[in-house]
């Protein structure tokens, strides 16, 4: 296809697009985090067709819009990434707080540091990543993220981490004792060199197919999320998720909308019904992690005694958006340890 050809070809694309949006919504979420029923439910009511794409990390969220031209009229990046997203110009300016979304939420989400005039997002949901053992495999204690970054003789081999640095380096950050987006080269060179200590006992940096890996016991201890291990506990595997006196890594993912996004109108639809109580609580039984809008307590099922993942009891530090130096620094650990 010649140059003439192809210009011609993306014009009749962008020029088709934006009546195709008018009766559909797309959205790009974290993987099957989205209840089924939910979908079909807002389809039902509005006439819309919503069509749903996965994402399993921040920065696969954040390099798609930076490519411009998404297709996307949703998406759900953590409070970090809300905020480069924003810093960026990368997303519309939805008035947030005018949405009847805004008054489901909980007081402590509001004004945050992350979208401080409530302008471009609303929470969809919150919760930790820490790691699970599987205790066919390792009975041992996990009081410590010691248990994970230098593992016992039980876990030799078998231990398994995300493909993304994001949570892992956070995690690394809280056992060493270093500040999260440090500056710092030396105190990032210890977290370089406990993850390098840490790799021949790592079986893959994966994060997919998690549930496999450890619920079947081909690992012995995942970093994971708090409520996918909890609803592979659910579903009958052996594992536990770990309180390390360290603390866990908490995250925020909200809705927010792509700059240029064709049906913004019907993206604000969604996000006020997702935020409707009924609606909220079959979010909450579906997703497994913890709500930041109000929810029908009679009907939610998640409970600090049949969910203690959901509920923690050791400190959570919430990742935050580095500066360009330190997020630098973060990338060149991770970039290091994977070669």
């Amino acid at each position: 296809m010649n140059l003439k050809t192809m210009l011609g070809a993306a014009t009749a694309v962008a020029l088709a697009l934006p009546a195709y949006a008018e009766g559909t919504l797309n959205l790009y979420t974290w993987s099957d985090s989205i209840a089924p029923e939910l979908i079909e439910k807002f389809e039902a009511q509005t006439g819309l067709t919503v069509n749903t794409d996965g994402f399993n990390s921040n920065e696969d969220a954040l390099t798609k819009l930076q490519a411009g031209s998404s297709g996307y009229d949703i998406v759900t990046p953590s409070q970090h990434f809300v905020k480069i997203m924003i810093d960026e110009g990368l997303l519309e300016d939805i008035n947030a707080k005018e949405l009847a979304a805004y008054a489901q939420v909980d007081d402590k989400w509001k004004g945050q540091w992350w979208d401080p005039e409530n302008a471009y997002s609303i929470p969809l949901a919150y919760g930790t990543a820490g790691f699970a053992v599987n205790r066919d495999v390792y009975e041992g204690p996990i009081d410590s993220w010691e248990v994970y970054f230098t593992p016992p003789a039980d876990l030799k081999g078998k231990v398994a981490s995300l493909s993304y640095p994001d949570e892992v380096v956070g995690a690394a950050q809280l056992y060493l004792g270093v500040p999260f987006c440090s500056e710092d080269k030396s105190e990032m060179k210890k977290v370089y060199d406990l993850l390098m200590a840490q790799k021949p006992d790592v079986a893959a940096y994966s994060s997919d197919n998690i549930e496999n890996r450890i619920g079947t016991g081909e690992v012995g201890a995942h970093f994971w999320w708090d409520g996918n291990v909890l609803k592979t506990r659910n579903d009958g595997a052996n594992i536990v998720y770990a309180e390390p006196k360290e603390g866990l890594v908490g995250w925020l993912d909200s809705f927010v909308v792509p700059k240029g996004a064709g049906n913004v109108e019907g993206a604000k639809q969604f996000i006020d019904f997702m935020s409707e109580k009924e609606n909220a609580t079959i979010q909450y039984n579906y997703y497994a992690h913890s709500s930041p809008v109000e929810l029908d307590l009679e009907k939610a099922k998640y409970t600090p005694e049949n969910a203690p993942e959901l509920f923690p009891t050791v400190p959570v530090e919430f990742s935050k958006a580095c500066s360009p130096a330190a997020q630098d620094l973060v990338t060149k650990v991770w970039t290091d340890l994977l070669q």
